[in-house]
């Protein structure tokens, strides 16, 4: 369908809806991205305004339609939020929570490639927006690393959700074509057939075999040739390219990229617990790593491994040799020659070895645990802390470890709530509170990181007096308790103003005779400069006294 004259040249609008436009964040094949303040209640969001030619196509607004209104039924902290929708400008659009930071592709272009514990960290964040939106029917379809969002504090988010079915033109599915991006997309999308959960799976394999690779898992010169080759090219495994990463890693993402979608991990929580189990095997495996001179020549040896043949290679050929002693039928040894065959046994040795390390574990040790991970900076190793050994602890016996693990514990819902309450920079979204306290305190926040300290200070010694008997907020009080303690570290680093609004004071009782309207400015200024400020009170209100009666005697 061609375009009205000037539709691809759009200059930026001034609003969309109720949102008054404030600058251009994003552009592309599918439309417009805006920041965006709403009107109303003030809220920043990304708006995302589509192509009007786009929206003429036929069935489009009712693809957007249903799409929108699934999509509003996800809730998840991984999936950017929708707030709304609505038609303007002729086209649609939409607005949605703003994320402060860079898409993966972003990071993937400065960065080429990331360490593999990192790729591992974003992947579980994925599998958490997977899973909500797989739980209630939704497929992503078009998971890739543009369509992921990396906040400031780290946080991922997958937006889009959806929204590539909402794209595709209704000639397009009616006739066999693809939705989808060719170097994420599973085979088969490939082949025109409905996308599923397993193929955001597929997609997801494909995305974090790039951020460990630097490249994606085919590439070609055509989107035909590439989507050719995921449904029969072979991939080079991820070790090939980066010689460091667990064994483990390279069989998840081998499962992952399977062409066959029921030969797949089948949803985003077995991944995420693979993806677990994956890591803490790694922590077993570095507390056991010798540190003699021994420790280094078995360092020495399985590096050298790592060149020669590969650990499912040694195994297989064992096997294959003790069979052969024995005899065993020969059925038995076809069986035992299949690599993946081999691959998955020792996948469950090794899990073995780490759930029967785990089982012997005594409730000390797991203590122990939590404690050595508390001792971390603040973050994920805290949250693991409470989730793999305080939690479970106090579960099994709430008598016994409730005490000990009950200052860690209040630690940890401390700094996840000042976290969800410090925005990253000052134009992000605010995050959405459950409670009357948290609403104060984020407001609060606002004040601060506006500048405003001593009104900042002042509103949480007030809410510190209105809720100090309510247990219920205890957690928010803590919060307040440590912003008073780091505004006065920082107000103790400010001049104090007193000295200077006595000058002032002084300058305009001189001025008041001669020039009685520059007197009034002033005391203007000092009111308007330091009414929110406690220590400049009663100059404050000698100044306000002076605007009512400049007559009056000076007090």
């Amino acid at each position: 369908m061609s375009e009205k004259p000037g539709e691809s040249e759009m200059e930026q609008p001034s609003r969309i809806g109720p949102f008054i436009i404030l600058e251009e964040i994003g552009a592309g094949g599918m439309g417009t991205v805006y920041l965006g303040r709403h009107e109303g209640n003030q809220q920043i969001a990304a708006v995302k305004l589509l192509p009007p030619a786009l929206a003429r196509e036929t069935g489009f607004r009712l693809r957007f339609a249903r799409e929108i209104e699934a999509l509003q039924s996800v809730n998840s902290p991984q999936i950017v939020q929708l707030y709304s929708n609505g038609e303007d400008l002729g086209t649609v659009y939409y607005a949605m929570e703003y994320v402060a930071g860079e898409t993966l592709s972003q990071r993937l272009r400065r960065e080429r490639r990331l360490p593999w514990r990192d790729c591992v960290d974003i992947v579980r964040q994925l599998c958490v927006a997977l899973k909500a939106a797989h739980d209630v029917g939704i497929v992503h379809r078009d998971l890739k690393p543009s369509n992921i969002l990396i906040g400031i504090n780290g946080d991922v988010k997958l937006t889009d959700f959806g929204i590539a079915q909402v794209f595709a033109a209704e000639k397009l599915t009616m006739t066999g074509g693809v939705v989808g991006t060719a170097e994420y997309m599973s085979p088969e999308q490939a082949q025109g057939q409905r996308a599923t959960k397993r193929s955001d799976l597929y997609s997801l394999g494909a995305v974090l075999y790039v951020m460990l690779t630097g490249r994606p898992p085919f590439v070609g010169q055509t989107s035909v040739d590439i989507l050719q080759k995921h449904r029969f090219g072979q991939f080079d495994l991820p070790s090939r390219y980066v010689a460091d990463i667990p064994v483990a890693l390279d069989e998840i993402i081998s499962q992952l990229l399977e062409k066959d979608p029921d030969k797949r991990i089948p949803d985003a929580f077995v991944l995420s617990r693979r993806l677990q189990d994956l890591l803490q095997a790694q922590e077993l495996r570095a507390s056991d790593m010798p540190t003699t001179a021994d420790g280094a020549k078995a360092v020495a040896a399985q590096a050298a491994r790592r060149a020669g043949p590969g650990e499912a290679t040694i195994m297989r050929d064992l096997v294959r040799n003790e069979l052969a002693q024995q005899g065993s039928p020969r059925g038995l040894n076809k069986v035992f020659d299949n690599t993946w065959v081999l691959v998955t046994l020792m996948v469950l040795m090794l899990a073995a070895v780490w759930w029967f390390a785990s089982q012997g574990m005594t409730d000390e040790q797991r203590f122990a645990k939590g404690v050595a991970l508390m001792q971390l900076e603040p973050g994920a190793e805290w949250q693991r802390a409470r989730d793999e050994y305080f939690a479970p602890l106090v579960a099994k016996d709430e008598r016994a470890w409730g005490e000990r693990t009950a200052d860690y514990l209040s630690d940890i819902a401390v700094y996840e709530l000042e976290q969800s309450l410090t925005p990253p920079r000052r134009l992000a979204r605010r995050q959405k509170t459950t409670s009357e306290v948290e609403r104060q305190l984020q407001h609060i926040r606002q004040l601060w990181d506006d500048g405003h300290y001593p009104q900042a200070a002042a509103k949480l010694q007030a809410l510190q007096q209105l809720w100090e008997d309510d247990p219920s907020a205890d957690v928010a009080l803590r919060v307040a308790s440590k912003w008073l303690e780091e505004l006065a570290a920082r107000a103790a680093d400010l001049e104090d103003p007193t000295e200077l609004i006595s000058r002032k004071l002084q300058a305009a009782e001189e001025l008041a005779g001669s020039e009685p309207e520059r007197a009034r400015q002033l005391w203007r200024a000092i009111v308007a400069l330091y009414d929110s400020d406690p220590r400049a009170a009663a100059q404050v209100r000698q100044a306000r006294e002076r605007l009512r009666d400049p007559e009056a005697p000076n007090p």
